[in-house]
């Protein structure tokens, strides 16, 4: 019972990291990267459709993202899509390729992103935290039952601090990972 609950707990740390890793992803560097369209939507004959289902994303250079349109009339929708994110991207289309090309950014805005991460790293910490407490409650009601005994209580209660522990690790590893490439000119 006790194992089946700090399993749990784990999986759902784990999603919850995998999660905090998707986010910090999102947060643009300097480099191009194609997942840094995986947000942007296309309306693709009335339904909101991704990016990357309409066209081929690819990186030409560190600075600059190409997306060749599969249908030729979508190459307006796509780069209106693109202008229209709030990423502040601005396209330029040669034919069937839409070249992004992408700012460098300013130190100011450097801090600015570091914010953002700090922000989500929080959030997973969080997210961590109330999983961590939901373990808690969950032995606890089993003590109340009378299921488990109160040294098996506290060795639980030991377990499931020492897996949040770890998983808060990781998390200021991914931050301390993040904001030193968002560092790096």
């Amino acid at each position: 019972m006790i194992n089946e609950i700090i399993n749990d707990a784990k999986t759902r740390m784990e999603k919850s990291l995998e999660s905090l890793k998707g986010q910090m992803n999102k947060v643009r560097t300097g480099r191009a990267h194609p997942s840094l369209l995986d947000t942007i939507y296309v309306d693709y004959y009335g339904a909101a459709t991704p990016l990357k289902q309409v066209g081929n994303i690819t990186t030409e250079d560190s600075r600059t993202l190409a997306v060749s349109v599969f249908d030729r009339s979508m190459i307006q929708a796509v780069e209106k899509a693109i202008m229209s994110s709030d990423l502040g991207l601005n396209p330029s289309s040669a034919g069937t390729l839409i070249r992004i090309p992408l700012p460098a950014l300013t130190e100011e805005r450097r801090k600015d992103l570091i914010k953002v991460v700090r922000h989500e790293a929080e959030q997973g910490r969080v997210a961590i935290r109330n999983i961590r407490r939901d373990a808690n409650g969950d032995f606890k009601s089993l003590l109340k039952d009378k299921e488990i005994s109160e040294d098996d209580d506290r060795r639980a209660h030991d377990d499931i601090q020492k897996l949040t522990d770890a998983f808060i690790k990781q998390v200021d590893e991914a931050l301390a990972a993040k904001e030193k490439e968002l560092m790096e000119i």
